[in-house]
């Protein structure tokens, strides 16, 4: 297996046809979220605001520093840390509704979740992932070297994310039964066209995939590990009913590697970690997130 230290100065390919496709992939995604959230959605938030506000600390600010422990124990390359931090500062991903419906979760909350902590990720996915990048020395160092541009970043994630959700409420709120059949199509289409488009990043750097799956699967495995236990475990502390601490843990686990592999390639080049862990996240997650709902939904 080669060293993972090279991956500091590899760069992956990816065509820009392809990242252009990922991009759309990704903005559809966030449209189909925004057309399964309902009114009743939010009226359930606010009346159980709890489990919500729980789910916010542990995506963006329990995974987060959790990440940043976990690094700081491995010590792995500055563009592997690099990647750790990226995937911990996205929001959960659209298939965590799927998964906490597997799981016998609480759906509205797992899909106002995802609705919600898209939005917030515009300002908090650049702010946390330059944060605890800085406080980690060799990725500190690397990130200025990349010199990486704040404010095109933010306005990479309002394009991906928070227009696309902005339309799809707006078709819900004005076209209700438009919505409901769009979400039918658009969602599950939308999915296997991103995971098409995470399998060519792969197989179009099939040799250096190879060379570094097996440190790049164990660094993913713990840290998934770590992202499925912090929501867990964050929601039990705060005593929340058997559904929520399953739709946490899941919306916590389930990171949104499509906005980070679209940074990476837009921003850093394609750099070789963080390009392979955020790739194999994209993966991996779901393997993880299918195996632990399909354990979970026998004990709802």
């Amino acid at each position: 297996m080669a060293s993972p230290d090279a991956l500091d100065s590899i760069q992956l390919n990816f065509s820009p046809d392809n990242l252009l496709g990922l991009n759309i992939a990704l903005a559809i995604i966030m449209y189909g979220v925004a057309l399964e959230l309902k009114w009743a959605d939010f009226q359930y938030l606010a009346k159980n605001p709890k489990g919500f506000l729980i789910g916010i600390f542990s995506q963006f600010f329990v995974l987060p520093f959790l990440t940043w422990v976990l690094i700081t124990l491995l010590n792995p390359p500055p563009s592997i840390a690099l990647g750790m931090f990226l995937v911990a500062a996205c929001p959960g991903g659209n298939v965590s509704n799927f998964l906490t419906s597997l799981a016998k979760g609480n759906i509205a909350l797992s899909v106002s979740l995802t609705a919600v902590s898209s939005v917030a990720a515009i300002f908090l996915t650049p702010f946390n992932f330059s944060f605890w990048a800085g406080n980690y020395p060799p990725a500190a160092q690397l990130l200025q070297e990349v010199r990486l541009d704040s404010l095109n970043v933010f306005l990479t994630i309002i394009l991906l994310l928070g227009i696309p959700l902005l339309l799809g409420i707006l078709t819900t709120s004005k076209f209700p039964e438009l919505a409901k059949k769009l979400a039918k199509v658009i969602k599950p289409l939308s999915i296997v066209i991103f995971g098409a488009l995470v399998l060519l990043a792969l197989l179009g750097n099939y040799e250096l995939f190879l060379a570094y799956i097996g440190a790049i699967f164990l660094w993913v495995l713990g840290h998934n590990f770590v992202a499925l236990a912090s929501g867990f475990f964050t929601a039990k502390l705060a005593r929340l009913p058997s559904k929520d601490v399953k739709t946490i843990a899941i919306e916590t686990g389930i990171q949104n590697s499509g906005l980070g592999l679209v940074l990476i390639f837009s921003f850093f080049s394609g750099l070789g970690g963080m390009a392979l862990i955020t790739a194999w996240w994209g993966i991996w997650h779901l393997i993880s997130g299918i195996i632990l709902a399909s354990i979970w939904k026998k004990y709802a």
